[in-house]
């Protein structure tokens, strides 16, 4: 049987990770970390986060949840068997009680079960009649709404004719519009244009290095940029805040990407890489080549300080 908990803590030894670092690109709560490699699954808020948990933390030390995920379902369905073990002793005792209640009763019980009933028998025959009549009254009702109901749709006859009419004149209000819409994709496309072009002279230069930590300047920036995240050769967990304000995050499967379209007038987003070996960014189509500085490292904090002119 597979210990899910130690399986996770060795993925997580062999990346080199304390629970710190993975608290810091799981975003997951350090005593949860904790209460998962102890296989606590008690301790967590439930059954969804125990499985949305344990997922997250092997995407992100490399290894496949399924496997663990399916573990999990076997314990689980092993432990409901043994909690359910007791119950048909206690269904088979509380059958031999009625059965020897049912035995314990007497011809004179018969009598009196006999006499109540033929006490409540008349109470009985007027709630009978009572629920006869208050039938009848409702078939009445519904048979007058539907008489309503067919007048007032020969009505709406008469309205459609009218509709059909108006109907005609928004398609010719539509049709104008639709020209005037046209007109103003043009409108976009060429400053989507002027943007791109704008881009082309951008350049991206390292400023500070501390650590893991990393800062660089982007000059000549487009207008609103795109940062796009490609992950080739595993799973990797990346974010970007912009202006100290989160914007996206998220674990990208091997081959999968995300672009991330920056507001106008950004001055400054940072970047967090849970594995940037195999991360690749591009800034408005241009590579962003951020290994070239230390390009042993695993997790690292990027700040780009971008100068609108």
């Amino acid at each position: 049987m597979t210990d899910i908990g130690k399986t996770l803590q060795n993925a997580r030894n062999e990346k080199h990770y304390t629970l710190d670092d993975l608290q810091q690109i799981t975003k997951i709560q350090k005593r949860y970390l904790i209460a998962i490699e102890e296989n606590n699954f008690d301790a967590l808020p439930g059954d969804f986060y125990v499985r949305a948990f344990i997922r997250q933390y092997a995407d992100t030390v490399g290894i496949k949840a399924d496997k663990l995920l399916s573990e999990l379902d076997e314990q689980a369905g092993k432990k409901k068997v043994e909690e359910t073990e007791e119950e048909p002793t206690e269904a088979k005792t509380r059958t031999e009680a009625v059965r020897r209640q049912q035995q314990s009763s007497t011809p004179s019980q018969v009598s009196q079960s006999f006499d109540k009933f033929m006490h409540y028998l008349p109470t009985i025959i007027i709630v009978g009649v009572v629920v006869i009549i208050i039938g009848s009254i409702y078939f009445v009702v519904a048979g007058n709404k539907k008489e309503a109901n067919q007048a007032a749709s020969s009505t709406n006859v008469s309205i459609s004719s009218d509709v059909s009419s108006s109907k005609k004149s928004s398609k010719k209000e539509s049709s104008s519009e639709e020209v005037s819409s046209s007109s103003s994709k043009k409108e976009s496309s060429s400053s989507s244009e002027s943007s791109s072009k704008s881009s082309k002279g951008q350049k991206i230069t390292n400023t500070a290095v501390s650590g893991s930590r990393f800062t660089y300047s982007l000059t000549s920036p487009a207008k609103k940029n795109k940062i796009k995240f490609t992950s080739k050769g595993g799973s990797a967990w990346s974010s970007i805040s912009v202006n100290g304000t989160a914007n996206w995050q998220g674990t990208l499967q091997n081959g999968a990407s995300h672009t991330v379209t920056l507001p106008e007038g950004t001055t400054s987003f940072n970047i967090s890489l849970g594995n940037s070996n195999v991360t690749n960014i591009t800034i408005n189509g241009k590579k962003f080549d951020f290994l070239k500085e230390n390009s042993t490292l695993t997790v690292r904090q990027i700040t780009v300080n971008v100068a609108n002119e």
